[in-house]
């Protein structure tokens, strides 16, 4: 996604981080063997558990992330804002073609050489040091871009959290089914917190190697909490067990998991405790509803969140207790009443939700919409009424790389369970699919009903809140009508015909928006790419400036009617070369942007001036974020998207298919579809460029065929999601596999630390039961099977 950040600190100092150190799991061994573990499967079936690798066992092992040397980052800094300033040969250019603001950019980048680079790059590799030794910091970059996240007022909807769509579900009959789709992803979803807890979550690695797992700590039960006068937040309840369920702007919960992690409802009881949700939530007219809809204050700014907060807070120990279980929830399930019309309406909806202004018979308007139906400081898994699913998820303390391997595991566990429902009667002696997720069902049903039966939370609101709730609304509505979410789903061509013309598939599509941009508006602008750095130790993303004077030079090319096919073709290659290049660099530790970042940071933090080089003219352009991209994907989504991280900007998500490329495009009321259409045409013009796809053609030369067995694959760089090689050793043919969080299990001679708050609940798990308002449900009617 766009660029901001997150981070940690020692819970008993006042500092702006919240670091505390992980629990040991006190029951969790570090290896499962075949020989002495055995568990059982969501069906109560008994199956012997392969000897696998905890979720945490890879982290002391994980390399720190360096720090760059203060020469080697400047050398570095004009190759990546050179294409941004004046071109060459205009008329502030000199004799040797240097433009004035490149001039201007070389004396600083001097100057801060010079004067107050060597001290702040000291005062950084001290600082980073010192909070290796105490266990107070990850990486030397992690408090600072924490700060980048949580310090800023801005809203998060919009302009912070990122969005999924999800595929239609596998079983024909639960995808088109509201309820019965939601459950179905909640089930495999508290599935995988279950196994968190257990530590039995598969840990992610790259080609064999271990990446870092610290993000998932914050993905359940977490919160983003926001603070009136500091930054916000992020605090996580480690002991939660319920889930938060939102419809028709009105609050649910229900107890899903015991407090041994083991899970308290199956599927069936999920989707009945849904439907008693639904039943109870249309009681309450729209126009009702909307009058109370607490979800819209996530949507303010954060301090004026804060201070509405405080006044329900204050107002009565109730409403205390209430927003608490609201914080402490392992995520969201929204449930929305409306069917999006196109792919378009979907996109918009995981993003922001709907408008839809309504009038009452007293001539009274009201938001009917979706886009109060939510709660956006907490993950969200997003139902939409004709069954299609999606997340909207807080991005503060993780990143689209953790949640898409939650989205993928609930979307892949669907699948083998609508596969196991399929063979279970031709295979009833041997389970053919074995379950993806292994998690443990202690059915609260059969004990005692009322564990799990869903309760509605209410709260006394004072008048003040409700007009803030008002207000809240009628700025999300400003902020709707004035963006715009466009979807273009690219099949010409994808991934394979891209690679079969020897070119990095990621590396052309960023290339590809560039040119888009410069064909609409004959300008190249600053164009960001993260790229994963997990690899590391509280590793998270590195910045890509696709906008290199290699890629400023194709764009010109392309548009010389003069130029040749082949002239254009060759700077194609050295665009996509030098961008690839610049990706393996980012992932290796070796970027450029977040080392200069926290030298600024640095000196902030120690009140010093900030030095000339950050107020530069190079500076905030490379930072003036126009095209702000994200390579975000898998066969389990449709479409991956987030807003624009500047007014004239565009936030663009894209997912590399095989045969295409699926994009989603928003802006702040820019000419989004016309800027997609161009996209579209740019992305064809370039097709023509290379090779057509080869016919099927059979050979029988063992000669030729043992040759082409031995020659070196081509490693290509898919961004976000495939980061390239992170050593110089051959890699070998495994992708990424992923896993993750929980109760971390601490290895052994090493410290591990979470980047969050740990929060202790105020209710207990038998005040939870008894807690909000009961409502009718019919799960003491359901047979025990």
């Amino acid at each position: 996604m766009a660029s901001s950040g997150e981070a940690a600190a020692d819970p008993e100092k006042p500092t702006t981080l919240n670091i505390t150190p992980r629990v040991s799991c006190k029951n969790s061994s570090s290896n499962f063997s075949t020989t002495d573990a055995t568990s059982s499967d969501c069906n109560g079936t008994a199956a012997l558990e392969p000897r696998r690798v905890g979720t945490y066992d890879g982290q002391a092992a994980l390399p720190r992330l360096p720090i760059p040397s203060l020469e080697e980052t400047l050398d570095r800094f004009p190759a990546a804002v050179c294409a941004l300033l004046s071109s060459h040969g205009d008329n502030s250019a000199n004799e040797d073609g240097t433009s004035k603001e490149m001039k201007e950019c070389l004396a600083s980048i001097q100057q801060f050489l010079e004067k107050d680079g060597p001290k702040l790059q000291e005062m950084l590799v001290d600082y980073e040091r010192q909070g290796r030794e105490n266990g107070t910091l990850g990486s030397f970059v992690e408090e600072f871009w924490s700060e980048a996240y949580l310090a800023p007022d801005s809203s998060v909807v919009m302009n912070l959290n990122p969005f999924f769509v999800l595929e239609d579900g596998p079983d024909t009959k639960k995808s088109n089914d509201q309820c019965a789709r939601a459950a179905s992803l909640c089930f495999s979803a508290i599935k995988i917190v279950s196994s968190l807890r257990n530590e039995t979550f598969v840990p992610d690695s790259f080609r064999g190697k271990p990446l870092c797992m610290d993000q998932f700590r914050a993905l359940f039960g977490a919160c983003r909490v926001p603070e009136a006068e500091e930054k916000d937040t992020v605090a996580v309840n480690m002991d939660a067990t319920h889930v938060l369920v939102l419809d028709n702007n009105q609050m649910y919960f229900f107890q899903a998991l015991w407090q041994d992690g083991t899970l308290a409802v199956n599927e069936d009881d999920i989707l009945e405790i849904l439907m008693a949700i639904r039943a109870d939530a249309s009681k309450i007219a729209p126009e009702v509803s909307s009058h109370t809809a607490m979800g819209v204050l996530t949507t303010l700014p954060r301090r004026e969140w804060a201070t509405a907060r405080s006044h329900i807070i204050s107002y009565s120990d109730h409403n205390k207790t209430a927003l608490d279980v609201v914080d402490g929830a392992l995520f969201v399930l929204v449930l929305d009443d409306i069917e999006p019309k196109n792919i378009h309406e979907a996109a918009a909806n995981m993003l922001h939700g709907t408008y839809n202004l309504r009038t009452e018979d007293n001539l009274i308007d009201y938001q009917a919409g979706s886009c109060c139906n939510r709660w956006y400081d907490k993950l969200q898994i997003i139902v939409c009424k004709d069954g299609r699913a999606g997340i909207n998820f807080e991005h503060s303390a993780i990143d689209g790389h953790t949640a898409l391997r939650f989205v993928s595991d609930i979307f892949a566990d669907n699948v083998v369970s609508f596969a196991q429902s399929i063979t279970k009667t031709i295979y009833s002696d041997r389970t053919m699919f074995p379950s993806l997720i292994q998690a443990h069902v202690r059915r609260a049903l059969l004990e005692n009903p009322k564990h799990i039966a869903p309760r509605k939370l209410t709260f006394e609101l004072p008048k003040c809140v409700l007009d803030k709730i008002y207000y809240a609304e009628t700025a999300l509505s400003d902020q709707i009508v004035a963006s715009d979410t466009f979807v273009l789903e690219f099949t010409g061509y994808g991934k394979n015909f891209i690679v079969q013309n020897k070119l990095s598939p990621d590396s052309f599509v960023q290339i590809s928006m560039q040119l888009a941009y410069y064909r609409l508006y004959g300008k190249i602008v600053s164009q960001y790419e993260p790229v994963l750095t997990k690899a590391f130790y509280h590793g998270r993303t590195e910045a890509m400036r696709t906008a290199t004077d290699k890629a400023a030079v194709f764009c010109r090319k392309f548009m010389d009617q003069s130029a040749t096919v082949k002239e254009k073709l060759e700077a194609l290659r050295v665009a996509t070369q030098c961008h690839s290049a610049g990706v393996k660099q980012a992932a290796q530790g070796n970027g450029i942007e977040r080392h200069l970042f926290a030298l600024k940071c640095i000196a902030e933090k120690n009140g010093l001036d900030i030095p000339e080089f950050f107020s530069s003219a190079a500076w905030k352009k490379l930072n003036h974020t126009i095209l702000s991209t994200s390579n975000c994907g898998n066969p389990s989504l449709r479409l991956f998207g987030f807003g624009p991280v500047v007014q004239d900007g565009f936030g663009i998500g894209y997912i590399i298919r095989d045969t295409g490329v699926q994009y989603s495009i928003s802006s702040k009321h820019r000419q989004t579809k016309r800027y997609a259409n161009t996209l579209n045409q740019t992305l064809i013009d370039m097709g023509k460029l290379l090779q057509p796809k080869h016919t099927v053609s059979v050979s029988c030369d063992t000669i030729a065929e043992s040759n082409a067995t031995t020659q070196k694959p081509l490693e290509y760089l898919d961004g976000f999601d495939f980061f390239g090689q992170t050593s110089h050793s051959t890699p070998n043919t495994t992708d990424i596999s992923v896993s993750g969080i929980g109760h971390h299990r601490a290895s052994e001679g090493s410290s591990s630390f979470a980047r969050v708050l740990r929060r202790q609940s105020s209710y207990t798990a038998a005040q939870l039961k008894s807690f909000g308002e009961e409502i009718f449900s019919p799960l003491g009617d359901i047979p025990e099977s």
